[in-house]
C-alpha cells in the first residue's frame, strides 16, 4: 500500500524539492500550494504527486483538502509552507506583517495539523514534519517578525511531541540556517534581487532545496520506533546564525 505524505508550500524551493524526492521514493505525494500554475508542473515531472490548491491561511481550504483525504492511508505531513517578508527593526516594523508572517508560519501549521491527525491516527502511525528555522533557535537584528514565528514553530513541535506522546506519531523539528533558494530573500525584501543577492554574497556552497529535502526525506524513513526531535542544518561556512565565512574576490 502507497502511503500519504502531504506536502504545502510545494509550489517552489523546499517544497517543490520534498515532493519530488519523497515521491522517488515510493509515497504518493500531495502537494498543496496557491500557485496552481507552478504545481501543475510539479505534477508533470512525477506521476506520484498529486497537486491540490491550498492556502494555510484560509480554513476553508484546508478543509478542502481534509475532504479529498478520507479514506487515505495518510503517514506524514510536511508543514513547510512559510516565509519571511520583512527586513525591518522592531520598531520600524508593521504589525500587519508580523500577523502575516506567524498566520503563515504558525497557526497555518496548526491548522494543517488538526486536519491531517485524524487521518495519520485511524492509518495507525505518522510523522509530522515542522520545517522551522536557526531563527527559531536565537534572534538576530531586523529579523523579529521571522524569528518570533519560527520559534513559535518550534513551540508547536514540541508541545505536539508531549501530547501525542505514547501514540506512534513522530514530530520532527528541522532548522535550516542559510539555504539559497530561488525565492526566500527576494520575498523578504519585497523583490530587491540586489539586496537578497547580498544575503549570499561570498558564501560559496549555501545549502540547498535539495539538502533540504534529503533531509527531511531521512527522517520519514527512519524505522518507525525512531525519532529526530530536532535537527539543524548548516553550510560549513555557517557556524552560527552571525559567524559567516565569505570568500569576497
Amino acid at each position: 500500500m502507497r502511503e500519504y505524505a502531504i506536502v504545502t508550500g510545494a509550489s517552489s524551493g523546499i517544497g517543490a524539492a520534498t515532493a519530488k524526492l519523497l515521491a522517488k521514493n515510493g509515497f504518493h505525494v500531495i502537494a498543496g500550494a496557491r500557485r496552481m500554475d507552478r504545481l501543475a508542473e510539479l505534477a508533470a515531472a512525477d506521476s506520484n504527486i498529486e497537486v491540490v490548491e491550498l492556502d494555510v491561511t484560509e480554513q476553508s481550504s484546508v478543509d478542502s483538502l481534509a475532504q479529498k483525504l478520507i479514506g487515505k492511508p495518510v503517514s506524514v505531513l510536511i508543514n513547510n509552507a512559510g516565509g519571511a517578508f520583512d527586513a525591518a527593526s522592531v520598531e520600524d516594523s508593521s504589525a500587519d506583517i508580523w500577523a502575516k508572517t506567524y498566520d503563515v508560519n504558525v497557526t497555518g501549521s496548526v491548522r494543517m495539523v488538526k486536519a491531517v491527525l485524524p487521518f495519520m491516527k485511524a492509518f495507525g502511525r505518522g510523522h509530522i514534519v515542522m520545517m522551522s528555522s536557526t531563527a527559531g533557535r536565537i534572534a538576530y537584528e531586523n529579523g523579529g517578525s521571522y524569528a518570533a514565528a519560527k520559534h513559535g514553530v518550534a513551540a508547536v513541535a514540541g508541545t505536539l511531541r508531549l501530547e501525542l506522546n505514547g501514540q506512534p506519531i513522530r514530530v520532527t523539528e528541522l532548522a535550516p540556517g542559510m539555504v539559497k533558494t530561488a525565492e526566500f530573500a527576494v520575498t523578504r525584501f519585497a523583490g530587491d534581487k540586489t539586496k537578497a543577492a547580498k544575503v549570499y554574497e561570498g558564501v560559496e556552497f549555501p545549502l540547498t532545496d535539495e539538502d533540504v529535502a534529503e533531509s527531511v526525506r531521512w527522517c520519514v524513513m527512519l524505522p518507525p520506533h525512531m525519532n529526530v526531535d530536532l535537527l539543524v542544518l548548516r553550510p560549513i561556512a555557517q557556524a552560527a546564525q552571525h559567524k559567516v565565512h565569505r570568500v569576497i574576490k
